[in-house]
């Protein structure tokens, strides 16, 4: 039983853990078209990352994702797995990724000890893919995903921000694709992290309209399905796979909350939708090798984990770190 236990009673069992804020694309979703990105001193090292994921399992964390920018855009991110993989108490060590390294990476990851993959899909058309993600190739994700699956993967979970004048329209498609892979698909609505310029034009598309979509195809089943996470899960008819939708907006899943993420720079975000964060970097390069300090700052921090966030798809921008910096 996890020892991390807010003031709300929810007991903290799950860790994002960011290990890197670069990536090879400019999600217009995520970060600007010209970021700046940490320097090295900034960032945790490999034994860092490592040193803060024990402290988290010592105090019950039983699940840890790997996030970014792009997990495999950093070099030791195959050491790092190996190292997580032998943590007493964990029980999944997943990653989320945009796919486009995979067919380098995925049967090194799979065999270092990564358990599932979430994988970034927002369209299978090819111009409207490098314009999101300005600069990206989606037959380089899709051999990517094909990649993973040949590396043995078992759960692969496809993640698809849907925006409303853009991909609206592939939803059904989105669908079709994984029903043809075998794969789990969660359907996303915009998170508003960072000031962006595209997101000043109305394009939020809610998880109702999305199940619409679908069921007019499909019809959808609430499944039994517990993840502990914010998706709800729907199963179709003539396929095994599950479908998600994440709802920050239309449908407030914080009471629910089981998570934290630790930024790349070694801040301990308490809420996706809230700048209140602890230093665990300061207090880690302070005392070397002391975890009882870590841990003691992590329970205290912990303490300040807010009920609930407040998104307003239609209002200013209130959390002006991006996406990137934040761990997805």
């Amino acid at each position: 039983m996890s020892l991390i236990v807010d003031t709300f009673g929810r007991t903290v069992e799950y860790l994002r853990l960011s290990v890197t804020d670069r990536c090879d694309f400019r999600c217009v979703y995520c970060m600007t078209e010209d970021p700046c990105f940490l320097g090295k001193d900034h960032v945790l090292s490999l034994e860092e990352l490592a040193w803060v994921a024990q402290a988290f399992t010592e105090l019950g964390v039983k699940k840890i994702r790997l996030t970014g920018g792009e997990p495999l855009v950093r070099t030791d991110c195959d050491q790092l797995v190996k190292l997580l993989g032998k943590l007493p108490g964990l029980e999944e060590l997943s990653m989320t990724t945009n796919g486009s390294r995979l067919t380098r990476f995925a049967a090194e990851m799979h065999d270092s000890g990564l358990n599932r993959l979430n994988i970034s899909l927002d369209t299978l058309k090819p111009d409207l893919f490098t314009s999101l993600t300005r600069n990206g190739k989606v037959d380089r994700v899709i051999a990517g995903i094909d990649a993973a699956i040949a590396a043995g993967f078992k759960k692969i979970k496809i993640n698809a921000v849907i925006l409303r004048g853009q991909n609206d329209d592939e939803v059904l498609d989105l669908i079709e694709f994984c029903r043809d892979r075998d794969l789990d698909i969660a359907f996303i609505e915009e998170m508003p992290l960072g000031v962006i310029d595209e997101r000043k034009r109305s394009r939020h598309c809610s998880s109702k309209e999305i199940q619409d979509i679908i069921s007019e195809r499909y019809p959808l089943t609430v499944s039994d399905r517990r993840t502990g996470g914010p998706a709800r899960y729907f199963t179709m008819p003539g396929s095994d796979i599950h479908v998600g939708f994440i709802s920050p907006h239309s449908n407030n899943f914080c009471h629910e909350c089981n998570r934290v993420r630790v930024t790349v720079e070694g801040r301990l975000l308490l809420c996706l939708g809230n700048e209140n964060s602890v230093d665990l970097k300061a207090i880690v390069r302070e005392f070397p090798g002391n975890i009882e300090k870590l841990k003691t700052a992590i329970l205290e921090g912990i303490q300040h984990k807010p009920k609930e966030h407040h998104f307003d798809p239609n209002g200013e921008t209130q959390i002006l770190r991006f996406m990137n910096a934040t761990g997805g």
